[in-house]
C-alpha cells in the first residue's frame, strides 16, 4: 500500500480523482442500489473478452463459422474466454433491468435526476441493439434465421420501414454484407456510444448524488 501511495502521489492522482471515489452515500442504501455497479464491471469484463476474442474471429461469410470453431478447438482458453464473454453479456442485460426497476419503484427518476433516467432507458435500448449484433456474428443457423426475423421486425413498420430494413442488412437479404455491417456495430460504433452515455450517466449521478431511498 505505500508503493501504491507513493505512485499515486507522485503521479498526482491522489488529490485530483479523490471527488471520484469520496462521496456521500444516503442513510439506507441496500444491495438493490448496487445493480448498476454489477452491470458497470460485466459490461467490463464483456469488453475485455470481446477484444480477446477479435484477435481471431474473421468477419467473412466464408470464415466467420470456422473461426468460432477454431476458437472452441485450437485457441489456448478460447472456449473459456467465448463464455464468459457471453454470460457477462446476459449478466449485463439481467442487472441492467433489476436496475432500472430499482430506480423507477424507489421514484429516483424524479427531478432533477430526469434526465440520467432518459439516458439510462437510452443505454438500454442500445444495449439490447448490441447483444441483438453480437447474436448473428457466429453465423450459424440459429443465428441467421434470428437475425432474419428480427430485421423482419424492423422492415415491417410504416412508411421507414424498407429504408431501414435495407440500411440495417446492407440489402434485401441477409448476407455477409449483414455480417460486416454488424460486426462493425458490435465492436466499434456501439461500444464507442456506450461509453459515452456511460460518462454522462456517472457524470450526473457524482453531480447530483445518489437518491435517497423513500
Amino acid at each position: 500500500m505505500k508503493l501504491i501511495d507513493w505512485f499515486l502521489d507522485r503521479f498526482r492522482l491522489k488529490s485530483a480523482h479523490r471527488g471520484v471515489f469520496d462521496r456521500k452515500i444516503p442513510e439506507g442504501i441496500n444491495y438493490f442500489y448496487c445493480f448498476g455497479g454489477i452491470a458497470f464491471t460485466a459490461f467490463l469484463i464483456c469488453s475485455i473478452s470481446g477484444f480477446f476474442l477479435s484477435f481471431y474471429y474473421i468477419p467473412s461469410e466464408n470464415e466467420a463459422y470456422l473461426s468460432i470453431q477454431r476458437i472452441h478447438e485450437e485457441v489456448y482458453l478460447g472456449k473459456l474466454m467465448r463464455g464468459i464473454h457471453k454470460w457477462s453479456a446476459n449478466v449485463l442485460i439481467i442487472t441492467l433491468i433489476i436496475h432500472s426497476i430499482r430506480v423507477f419503484v424507489t421514484k429516483s427518476y424524479r427531478p432533477p435526476r430526469e434526465l440520467n433516467w432518459i439516458v439510462g432507458v437510452i443505454l438500454f435500448i442500445i444495449v439490447m441493439v448490441e447483444g441483438f449484433t453480437g447474436y448473428l456474428l457466429p453465423w450459424d443457423q440459429k443465428a441467421y434465421w434470428a437475425t432474419v426475423v428480427g430485421t423482419n421486425i424492423v422492415g415491417s413498420i410504416p412508411f421507414i420501414g424498407e429504408t431501414l430494413l435495407l440500411i440495417v442488412r446492407g440489402g434485401y437479404e441477409v448476407t455477409g454484407v449483414t455480417l460486416n455491417r454488424f460486426y462493425s456495430l458490435h465492436i466499434l460504433w456501439f461500444p464507442l456510444i456506450i461509453m459515452l452515455l456511460l460518462w454522462a450517466h456517472f457524470h450526473m449521478i457524482k453531480k447530483l448524488g445518489i437518491s435517497k431511498p423513500l
